[in-house]
């Protein structure tokens, strides 16, 4: 990412948008939104993708098989629109041999939303990475989310919610009913 040319970018659009680039309140507004993209688009860098530690299930002489649960809020920026989409990912799996800790979740759901992106891109990906990184004997991933593209603009409806799932192993064939399960978990927390 080139900071200057950003900078040089930002001042041709306050122009094109009928503003002047020049005037006090604006002067330095196209540095600070080349600060802010490095920032809030830093899932383009590589260097930038959290280090995932996992823990061998069984380390302490303790297996555990039950499930485990995390929910958190993300924001993301809509690929068609540049305008954020935010909500809350709803996270839990059943581990087999390897446990992760739930910050380490947390990162990985803030890593890939730093980028452009759709829900549904954004969801596959956070579930694929944790399912390599874990290989679980099932998990799920539920993200829910309010979009300004569809808020601000367009049809202009505030407060509806998209609702993106991928559901894996143990979850997808829902033995025990542990799906239902998740759920009565995700209302407590």
């Amino acid at each position: 990412m080139n900071p200057n040319k950003i900078e040089i970018l930002w001042r041709e659009i306050l122009k094109e948008i009928g503003d002047n680039p020049d005037r006090k309140g604006l002067k330095d507004t196209p540095k600070r939104i080349s600060t802010m993209y490095q920032e809030i688009y830093r899932g383009y860098d590589k260097l930038k993708k959290p280090k995932i530690t996992t823990f061998e299930n069984n380390e302490d002489g303790i297996k555990y098989g039950g499930m485990v649960c995390d929910k958190g809020h993300f924001f993301s920026y809509c690929e068609h629109h540049g305008i954020p989409f935010f909500g809350e990912y709803f996270f839990g799996y059943v581990p087999d041999k390897k446990l992760i800790g739930l910050s380490k979740v947390a990162r990985i759901v803030d890593y890939y939303s730093s980028k452009l992106q759709i829900q549904e891109r954004l969801t596959k990906q956070i579930a694929d990475e944790l399912e390599s990184t874990l290989t679980p004997r099932g998990m799920v991933l539920i993200i829910k989310a309010r979009h300004l593209c569809k808020e601000m603009r367009g049809v202009r409806k505030i407060g509806g919610e998209m609702v993106t799932s991928e559901v894996r192993g143990c979850f997808r064939e829902n033995k025990n009913g542990i799906r239902e399960e998740f759920f009565s978990i995700m209302k407590l927390i």
